[in-house]
């Protein structure tokens, strides 16, 4: 062993190293996050009013998220009041130097983007956990595809959730699609493909606590456009209805001189309404004597409807009509399923399954199965082996009573 002391160069290094180690084990827990070098000023980007919005939005939408995480894990979930901040897609392994996991969702309907979640590979190890019947205090070390699917559906719930809360704030129907799920790792490269492409990314940030188990952060990356259009439809939410308002004033002040001046002429060019208003002043006086002659028309009307009222309707063309209706209807393909039983289990049960496994039915042996038309109940009946085939053969049509029962 060297006795010989240290320099003072390399008491400076050791110390440079343990405050690199502290700062990478604790930067992800501090809140509000401090910048790293993938950091860039977000205000070149959006204005103070866009960033309050895009955290408005998150802020609300996220709430109603934190209900439902808080229903599926049966822990206390709040997620606080995000920070949105710009970062540069080319340096995002500074953002995030360890293994993490991301949930992405397009946008089907409602808006035109994509919307990326971020969490820490052990948050997400403790939720799958719990949504697998542990209590999160010890959680798996590896995400097999298990605890992946069971991460998955969280997210699901939670994006659905989210969605539904946007369609709130915007008025309007917003689609997702079910969410896809992948691994990570910037330093190896792996899960990039599902990352915004664009040389600035906007991160808002959120403060995650589940019960006494997790206290993180959730990350959201959008793309500026993205963020814009957001903002955009928020503030002027009747944007596209404008030009129809701003056009539709000229078209009644030109309808006013023109039943004015026209009491019994019919014109056929409105634009030249405009300059000769002066030379057809004098001709409204003079044509008011046509005025009486339409009041004899009406009752003339009157007579030729009055017998239209006598006229005789026959049954039978009636029913040869109908008749040809239903034969329209009767070539209308519907689709027929036998059911053999149902039931209902929960997300552990299903993520449980493997081949070999055996779900109890409702339904005891030899009980009729349902016949279903359309996915409404119409007759129960047994199954049968035609040749190398089931079938099914009736002994039971439900009754109208219980057909109205069902479609209610």
């Amino acid at each position: 062993m060297n006795d010989e002391p240290l320099s003072q160069e390399e008491i400076n290094q050791l110390l440079a190293g343990l405050e690199e180690e502290k700062d990478a084990s604790s930067s992800d827990d501090v809140y509000p996050p401090a910048p790293s070098k993938a950091s860039t000023n977000v205000t070149q980007f959006l204005t103070e009013i866009e960033k309050d919005a895009i955290g408005e939005i998150g802020n609300i939408s996220f709430g109603t998220a934190s209900t439902t995480l808080s229903q599926l894990l049966n822990q206390k979930v709040s997620i606080t009041t995000p920070v949105v901040d710009a970062v540069k897609a080319e340096l995002l392994h500074e953002e995030f130097p360890n293994p993490h996991v991301s949930i992405h969702v397009e946008y089907k309907q409602g808006f035109k983007g994509a919307n990326v979640l971020v969490i820490k590979q052990q948050d997400a190890q403790i939720i799958a956990d719990l949504m697998l019947g542990g209590d999160g205090t010890k959680p798996p070390e590896q995400l097999e595809e298990i605890h992946i699917s069971a991460v998955q559906e969280a997210m699901n719930q939670m994006m659905g959730s989210s969605s539904t809360s946007l369609s709130t704030i915007f008025n309007t129907r917003v689609d997702i699609s079910p969410p896809g799920i992948n691994m990570l790792d910037l330093e190896k490269g792996s899960g990039l493909e599902y990352l915004p492409q664009e040389g600035t990314i906007i991160k808002v940030s959120f403060r995650l606590k589940i019960g006494e188990l997790i206290d993180s952060i959730i990350m959201q990356l959008i793309t500026v456009e993205f963020a814009k259009e957001l903002v955009e439809k928020l503030m002027n939410p009747a944007l596209e209805m404008a030009p129809t308002m701003d056009a539709a004033p000229p078209i009644q002040e030109e309808a006013a001189p023109v039943m004015f001046h026209t009491n019994d002429v019919e014109p056929t060019e409105q634009h030249t309404l405009d300059t000769p208003v002066e030379r057809h002043v004098p001709k409204p006086t003079p044509e008011p004597v046509p005025v009486p002659e339409p009041r004899p028309e009406p009752k003339a009307v009157q007579k030729t409807i009055q017998p239209a009222e006598f006229a005789n309707f026959e049954g039978g063309s009636e029913q040869s009509e109908q008749s040809r209706n239903l034969d329209i209807l009767m070539d209308i393909p519907l689709d027929v399923t036998v059911q053999l039983g149902k039931t209902r289990r929960s997300i552990r049960d299903i993520l449980n399954f493997t081949q070999g496994s055996i779900i109890e039915l409702d339904k005891l042996a030899g009980e009729p199965v349902d016949i279903l038309v359309n996915q409404r109940l119409v007759a129960k009946g047994e199954v049968v082996v035609i040749d190398e085939n089931f079938g099914v053969r009736v002994t039971d049509i439900v009754s109208r009573s219980k057909r109205i029962e069902h479609l209610k």
